[in-house]
């Protein structure tokens, strides 16, 4: 979906506010516009998303450059959290200086780059190093974390175990779900898979989580009218129920 129509639905379904994720399209990288759509749907962006994607490497220039620029839209639209995946391989000075770096850019913008749960790469059997230092943050020294429960069922990971271990450095979540295939990341509607997203989110005041939920589900399947639409209402109300905000 565009920017507008992104907007345009979760304004239509009640949601609270946005994430961006910073793609090639112009729209996302122009603080203008972004503030402009907020404005028009009454929804305020809470975070921005980097373009750290294996798909966005050549949007906005150097790895640090991708998370300067990222840190400066979220102050220009208002976000407190840029959520930013752990680096690749191949880029090893960037990830050798990475936990210091995120330091000062948080230091200096007042914003806070949440890093992501990633997973590793498996093919015939064998599993590739793709992010270093692990696709894990949990024992990383990252002083603030997103969580995605997609990426862990994908990994194999327990959300529930990480969640807690997490504790305060839990900063962002992205709600969705996911089968333990061990290579597919799904992105499927929040209980409509494996992992335990229903008690980890019950799980969220607890902790004295005060952050974002995001719901972050793949809707490139619907096929039918509203069918997409149905998913992200189903989402909301998922997120609102176990939040205990019905």
């Amino acid at each position: 979906m565009g920017v507008a129509e992104g907007f345009s639905i979760a304004e239509d379904l009640g949601y609270d506010g946005m994430e961006v994720m910073v793609t090639h399209r112009a729209e996302t990288q122009s603080a203008e516009k972004l503030n402009e759509y907020s404005q028009r749907f009454g929804l305020p962006i809470y975070s921005i998303h980097a373009p750290t994607l294996l798909l966005t490497q050549q949007v906005w220039g150097s790895a640090w450059d991708k998370l300067h620029r990222s840190a400066a839209l979220a102050k220009a639209v208002g976000a407190e959290v840029v959520v930013a995946h752990p680096p690749f391989r191949w880029q090893g000075n960037y990830a050798l200086g990475f936990a210091d770096g995120i330091a000062e850019i948080e230091e200096d913008t007042g914003v806070l780059i949440a890093v992501e749960n990633m997973y590793p790469w498996r093919a015939g059997g064998r599993e590739a190093t793709m992010y270093l230092p692990h696709w894990d943050p949990v024992p990383e020294p990252y002083p603030h974390v997103t969580w995605d429960f997609s990426h862990a069922a994908t990994a194999e990971a327990d959300s529930y175990e990480a969640v807690r271990e997490l504790g305060g450095r839990l900063r962002h979540v992205h709600l969705t779900d996911g089968w333990s295939n061990g290579f597919k990341d799904d992105h499927l509607v929040p209980g409509h898979g494996e992992q335990r997203v229903a008690e980890t989110i019950e799980l969220l005041p607890q902790l004295g989580f005060d952050g974002v939920v995001a719901v972050e589900v793949a809707t490139r399947g619907a096929k039918q009218v509203g069918e997409r639409e149905r998913m992200l209402a189903e989402s909301l109300a998922f997120a609102r129920k176990h939040l205990g905000q019905e």
